[in-house]
C-alpha cells in the first residue's frame, strides 16, 4: 500500500480539481447539472481514482485505478473544449485548464509505466 500524499501526481490532481471548483462557479446556473456537475465529478474522480489504488494492496491494482483516473482526465480534456467553445471559459483559462490536464494525463502515463516495469521485474521473480 502506498500514500497517495507521496505522489506528485496526487497533488497536480487535487490542485487541478480546485482550479476547476473554482472556475465552474462563475459557470451560469443553467449548467448546474450539465458541464459544471460533469466537469466537477471528472476532475474529483482523478484524485480519488490515484487515492483508491494507493489504499489498495498491491501496484497491479494501482494501475487499474490509475487508468481510470486516466480516463477521467481524458473526458475533462473534452468537457474544457467544449466550455471553451460555448464561451463559458476564456480561451486563456480553456488553454491553462487544458494545458494541466495534458500534463497530468503525461504524470499518469508515465507513473503508469514505471509500475508496469516494476510489476514485470517482479514477476520474473519466483
Amino acid at each position: 500500500m502506498q500514500s497517495a500524499d507521496n505522489l506528485r501526481v496526487t497533488a497536480h490532481a487535487r490542485s487541478l480539481a480546485t482550479d476547476l471548483y473554482r472556475l465552474t462557479s462563475t459557470f451560469p446556473a443553467s449548467e448546474r447539472y450539465g458541464l459544471t456537475s460533469q466537469m466537477r465529478r471528472a476532475a474529483v474522480s482523478i484524485g480519488s481514482n490515484i487515492s483508491e489504488g494507493c489504499g489498495r494492496t498491491g501496484d497491479r491494482e494501482l494501475v487499474r485505478f490509475l487508468h481510470i483516473a486516466l480516463g477521467s482526465a481524458s473526458e475533462l480534456e473534452f468537457q474544457i473544449l467544449i466550455s471553451g467553445d460555448l464561451g463559458l471559459l476564456t480561451e486563456k483559462q480553456s488553454a491553462q485548464l487544458t494545458a494541466s490536464t495534458v500534463q497530468l494525463k503525461r504524470m499518469l502515463a508515465s507513473l503508469i509505466k514505471a509500475l508496469r516495469k516494476s510489476i514485470q521485474g517482479q514477476s520474473s521473480y519466483p
